[in-house]
């Protein structure tokens, strides 16, 4: 069986498609046939050594898909083979097949094509837990959404926009203003050096922001903070590109509120999961969400992809095809 794994820490060039055993899924486990891999920043952390130092080498990379039931384990009884079903975290989903906990899966409504499910899972799921859970925009706040037109970005405006909120995106090149416009930002600054604070506080007429979500590193962290209004919120997230160091917490300004947004602590159930999960696809389908249309990439070419997303030029969701 395919799958893309990783052979040391390091590049992209250090990523392979090697063949595996054929998983079979234990008790409680179902084997699934995997339709679309979706590609995430979670990927190039664990590929540069930052996660999953436990697992022997070559790593298989890959958390988020989507696929049809190919066979259940013993104790399975509220799937079926033949189902189609999305999981936003089973380590190896970079490969052909793959044997996943039945509690990690949430079934694919007959409306929702596979590639939509895929690129709904880690970033829909991420997007929501920031606007309405960390922080629950309520209408009239503004947010500072970084990366607007990224694919975690581009949902998390439509979120912050279905709320009643404002949005001011910013983003890294010229090239990305019309993604970020169409996912609904009301207003776009770009920006690539992490000097964008003065046009945030002119933009709300020097007030600043209810709330930032910000995942774009070291870089931004002053920016961001000076974009705060009294007592507004720093949803602080994604680890790869490093953390802003220690912090004095009494150096904090305009008693602000900072915190690491984890979307795990959004579904910490298999409950919460699928109702979650429901929800984007109810948005989906009810218009209320729209999925910019993916990237693809043959399962072989996840170098590509990884060294894609690192050059920050994408747009949108990277998906990987086997």
């Amino acid at each position: 069986m395919k799958t893309i794994a990783m052979t040391a820490v390091g590049g992209s060039e250090v990523i392979e498609i090697l063949e595996f055993h054929e998983p079979v899924p234990g008790p409680g486990e179902v084997l699934v046939e995997i339709a679309a891999a979706g590609v995430n920043f979670m990927d190039i952390g664990v590929r540069n050594g930052m996660a999953w130092h436990e697992m022997p080498l070559p790593r298989a990379l890959g958390v988020e898909g989507a696929g049809r039931v190919l066979a259940l384990g013993e104790g399975v009884a509220d799937l079926a083979v033949g189902q189609r079903v999305a999981w936003v975290y089973a380590p190896g989903s970079y490969a052909e097949r793959l044997a996943i906990p039945a509690a990690a899966l949430v079934p694919i409504p007959g409306d929702i094509d596979d590639r939509t499910a895929a690129s709904l899972m880690m970033q829909g799921l991420t997007a929501s837990h920031f606007a309405t859970d960390f922080y629950p925009v309520q209408p009239g706040d503004v947010a500072l959404v970084h990366a607007a037109a990224g694919g975690l970005g581009q949902l998390l405006t439509q979120i912050v926009k279905l709320r009643g909120g404002t949005v001011i995106g910013r983003v890294s090149s010229e090239a990305k203003v019309a993604a970020a416009k169409a996912a609904g930002a009301d207003h776009v600054i770009v920006d690539a050096e992490g000097d964008f604070a003065a046009e945030v506080l002119r933009l709300t007429g020097g007030e600043g922001v209810h709330v930032v979500y910000d995942g774009s590193g070291p870089a931004t962290f002053e920016g961001s903070l000076a974009s705060l209004r009294r007592s507004g919120t720093f949803c602080w997230f994604g680890p790869v590109l490093g953390g802003p160091g220690r912090i004095d917490i009494m150096s904090l300004p305009r008693s602000i509120k900072l915190g690491y947004a984890v979307f795990f602590d959004h579904i910490h159930t298999p409950e919460l999961l699928r109702a979650r999960t429901a929800r984007l696809f109810d948005w989906v389908r009810e218009g209320k969400l729209r999925i910019a249309p993916a990237t693809d990439y043959a399962l072989a070419d996840a170098a590509e992809a990884h060294a894609a997303m690192e050059s920050r030029a994408t747009t949108g969701k990277l998906l990987l095809i086997p």
